[in-house]
């Protein structure tokens, strides 16, 4: 079967489209009040953990807003879960790792680990979830960079700063290597399972990548996102997208990506100057203008298609949506790029 709705799949390929895609980093959430009443009824990891209610909250926002694409409603921290690290989420906290690793000793017992008995669980949710869409869209699996994990897994929690990793790395080089190779060979593994399970593209969040200087960021962190991008691009476009890592964007466009994700923090002309023209860009509208009126939002949103382009050009957040969106803001963001025209 073929997918109705291919515009995404068009756009990673960088055909020509009447308009860009469109679709919102954590658009599967808590902004949605539908998704609001599953979680006062499960806590985060049962409905991460059960397939039934991750498809039916990866497919909320599609029925609600008609994006172009759905992302299955997941974790990155089921990977460190899966490496027999405990995780918790903690109301109030986030994440909260309760046994941080801080030496090599800690990494005795973290193991790269047989996929389906960890994880069988996301490949069940993305096989209800295709059935759910009925080939309406494509689907999205994603994972969180190496770096980005093992800031969580050695800091405990979140951070400002992320200093405890960062200390980890500098004076325990050899320990970090080892974890930052473990989770990148458990997250090749993972997300060819999820390709096999039926998602159409994947994306690599390294949401702290712009916490490192560029020289580190190399060393630490792309390093690592090249070794999961050359598995993977052979078997389904690769999306990778670097909060803050705007320095790197030459550099990423020569990786084998389909496309790279940017933020807020860059005009669309300097990203496209970095990254060059060959290259399909996404992004990258500040999730915190979302608050604007709905007629400012289409405005902003049209613009920015204009000076990206419309071709080679996926339209979404520069990070994820915030919990308190008005949904008729949500709407006009998605809205605005279905109704564009070119002047």
């Amino acid at each position: 079967m073929s997918i109705k709705n291919d515009l995404f799949l068009r756009a990673l390929k960088g055909e020509t489209v009447d308009r860009p895609p469109v679709w919102m980093m954590r658009q599967a959430g808590r902004y949605l009040p539908e998704f609001m009443a599953l979680k006062e009824k499960y806590d985060f990891f049962t409905r991460c953990q059960t397939p039934e209610l991750a498809s039916e909250i990866t497919v909320q926002p599609i029925r609600r807003f008609g994006m172009d694409v759905a992302i299955l409603f997941c974790d990155i921290l089921v990977i460190p879960q899966a490496m027999n690290i405990h995780v918790e989420m903690k109301p109030g906290v986030g994440p909260w790792l309760p046994n941080p690793i801080r030496t090599l000793k800690d990494l005795d017992h973290v193991v790269v680990p047989d996929i389906h008995e960890s994880l069988g669980y996301v490949m069940e949710a993305i096989k209800m979830t295709k059935e759910k869409l009925n080939d309406e869209v494509p689907l999205i699996g994603f994972a969180g960079s190496p770096w980005t994990i093992l800031c969580y897994c050695v800091q405990g929690q979140g951070s400002k700063n992320f200093d405890k990793a960062k200390e980890f790395c500098f004076t325990n080089p050899i320990a970090a290597h080892m974890l930052l190779q473990r989770i990148t060979d458990t997250t090749i593994a993972y997300l060819r399972e999820k390709v096999k399970a039926g998602v159409d593209a994947v994306q690599i969040f390294d949401s702290w990548g712009g916490m490192l200087s560029p020289e580190d960021y190399q060393t630490f962190s792309w390093h690592y996102i090249q070794q999961i991008i050359d598995a993977l691009k052979s078997e389904a476009p690769v999306i990778a997208f670097g909060k803050g890592c705007w320095f790197a964007l030459e550099e990423m466009s020569q990786s084998g990506a389909a496309a790279l994700g940017v933020d807020w923090t860059i005009t669309p002309e300097n990203a496209r100057k970095f990254a060059g023209s060959n290259i399909t860009l996404q992004g990258n509208f500040d999730p915190t203008r979302l608050f604007s009126p709905p007629a400012e939002i289409k405005k902003m949103v049209t613009s920015m298609i204009d000076r990206f382009g419309k071709d080679k050009y996926i339209v979404n957040l520069g990070h994820g949506i915030l919990p308190n969106i008005p949904l008729e803001n949500a709407k006009a963001f998605i809205d605005a790029v279905k109704e564009y025209k070119q002047n």
